[in-house]
Formats: structure tokens, C-alpha cells, sequence
């Protein structure tokens, strides 16, 4: 693993957390915040071939 696909992985894992611990709150603002930011990692991802199953359910394709 390269250290572009660890850095985009641990990103995107910390993203799923602060998306869940937003949606448990009520937090909607901080949820839809996370979500784009989930998009933008997993549009990322697919540019650079990487497969990040933390991603998958954001991928706009």
C-alpha cells in the first residue's frame, strides 16, 4: 500500500466515524459536511485506481 492510499484510507475512516458519531447527535449540518467530504475522497480514490471499501457506498458512479 502506497503512503497516498494509507493517507486517503485513515481519511476516509475517521470521515465514516465523524459521519456516524454526526448522525447519532443530530448533527445534520456536520453529517451532510462528512458526506461530501466521503464523495470527494471516494471521486479521489477512483481517479487514482485505489478500492477503499469505506468508500464504496460514496462513489457517485
Amino acid at each position: 500500500m502506497t503512503e497516498f492510499h494509507t493517507e486517503i484510507t485513515e481519511r476516509a475512516s475517521r470521515a465514516v466515524q465523524s459521519l456516524r458519531t454526526a448522525q447519532e447527535s443530530g448533527d445534520d449540518y456536520l453529517a451532510s459536511v462528512r458526506e461530501a467530504e466521503l464523495e470527494n475522497l471516494a471521486r479521489l480514490a477512483t481517479e487514482h485506481g485505489l478500492r477503499i471499501p469505506e468508500l464504496v457506498r460514496f462513489n457517485a458512479a
